[in-house]
């Protein structure tokens, strides 16, 4: 627990550090790790100190409430909460990902289905502003607009130094069923009647995700929180966990592990690595089965190019990453699905249901509307020659066509006027001429399209 002191040392060192920074001169946060999947413009600038803003502040289990600085990871989070039979409202599914960083950036998770994204369980945020001021921003208070417009804004609007957050009491367990859908409209209406009643025939459900193997084979998960114990699976083992849906009806998982059953295999996506291959993970150490090394080993291939070598050798025409997480609403998964299948054919995908609580201008989902998250990251070959980000251009037009939304952690292609107009333009713009009125931060577009 870092202490209300600590914290105080922590902010002044970050305030300082932006001072430091000469106007003109990029700023960046000087983090270990990145959930980002877009590029960004290369500077030898020095970055913010947040060293010290990585950690728990107070807990009070009273209230149900946790001060939690910017920084802090939702692992460290986790095991700060759990003791106390806490944890937040929304949980994202890796570790590395920071409260902060949800905030801004959005997360999304299985009780999002009732809890909305993270940013909707924040009471209140401390924000370092691009004029160098931190200022206390909340609803109903003189900074309600900032905390209105921080959502979504991805650093464009500032950076959070302490978020205080709702939390919410669990027990021990988790009582897992996956039950199979032969396709997309069935699995569509099962999540609507779920998410509306938020029960399935007669039983309560606290967490609901989906894995989409095929077009025939859409699994859903039905999460029930519960302190009846007994004997438990293992992911972070030789088992990966987005086998077992296809292998068994009903599983049983701690709590701890059921936060983290995504994070030890990075979804499926740790095979590209050989993670999944039996003979592989028996010799790769446990404590390295993790998103955030999986993550540094892509990076390490950007460098040294050996993908790159392999499909030369392949013969492969081109090569585009798509990486993306997209909202549409539920009753439009069905066509998203049947047209991703036809155009882009990767599998499997994620599927995640949410429901926002309130209207937030820079990422703005209907209030109450049921969506479903879908997310899908790899790689698709593409013809040789063709156009950069041609296929996520596709995705795009189409999610955008189907009343949608599309995450921006990842690369994005849209003219200025049309992201302007999805993504809080006129919001954005106001707030950034309060808080930032020598236009020190890079505004959301030059961040998410430009890659500045």
């Amino acid at each position: 627990m870092k202490g209300w002191e600590s914290h105080t040392r922590a902010v002044e060192a970050l305030v300082a550090s932006y001072a430091a920074i000469a106007p003109g001169d990029p700023v960046r946060l000087a983090k270990p790790t990145s959930n980002l999947f877009r590029p960004r413009s290369a500077t030898d600038a020095p970055g913010l100190d947040v060293s010290g803003l990585d950690g728990v502040i107070a807990i009070d289990a009273d209230a149900g409430t946790a001060d939690v600085q910017g920084m802090c990871t939702y692992e460290t989070l986790v095991d700060e909460l759990l003791p106390h039979g806490l944890i937040p409202y929304v949980v994202p599914q890796l570790r590395s990902i920071t409260l902060g960083g949800a905030v801004t950036g959005l997360g999304i998770e299985s009780t999002s289905y009732r809890n909305g994204l993270p940013h909707e369980s924040v009471l209140e945020m401390d924000i370092l502003t691009g004029s160098g001021e931190v200022v206390t921003a909340a609803p109903g208070t003189d900074h309600a607009d900032l905390f209105d417009a921080f959502p979504n804004s991805y650093g464009s609007l500032g950076y959070a130094t302490r978020l205080r957050i709702k939390l919410e009491k669990v027990p021990s367990h988790v009582v897992l069923r996956h039950l199979r859908f032969v396709d997309a409209p069935s699995a569509a209406k099962a999540i609507a009647e779920i998410v509306e009643a938020g029960s399935w025939h007669g039983e309560k459900i606290d967490g609901l995700d989906g894995t989409a193997f095929s077009p025939d084979e859409i699994y859903l998960t039905l999460a029930t929180f519960t302190d009846k114990a007994g004997p438990t699976s293992d992911y972070a083992g030789q088992r990966v966990y987005y086998k077992s849906i296809q292998r068994r009806e009903t599983d049983l998982l701690t709590m701890y592990d059921y936060l983290w059953r995504w994070d030890t295999d990075w979804f499926w996506c740790s095979a590209a690595f050989g993670a999944q291959n039996r003979w592989v993970r028996r010799v790769w150490p446990r404590r390295y089965r993790r998103s955030d090394v999986y993550h540094r080993l892509l990076g390490l291939d950007a460098k040294i190019g050996v993908s790159k070598v392999l499909d030369r050798i392949k013969r492969v025409p081109g090569r585009e990453k798509v990486i993306q997480d997209i909202e549409v609403p539920v009753e439009q998964l069905p066509d998203f699905l049947s047209w991703f299948d036809a155009e882009v054919g990767m599998r499997p995908v994620w599927l995640c249901p949410l429901r926002a609580t309130r209207t937030w201008p820079v990422y703005p989902l209907t209030p109450g509307e049921i969506y479903v998250n879908v997310g899908f990251w790899g790689t698709v070959e593409v013809p040789a020659g063709s156009e950069p980000g041609l296929m996520n251009r596709r995705i795009e037009e189409q999610v955008h066509a189907l009343g949608g939304h599309k995450s921006l952690y990842s690369e994005a292609f849209y003219d200025e006027e049309t992201f302007a107009q999805m993504y809080g333009g006129e919001v954005l713009a106001a707030a950034r001429h309060r808080y930032d009125p020598d236009g020190r931060l890079s505004t959301l577009y030059e961040k998410a399209v430009r890659n500045s």
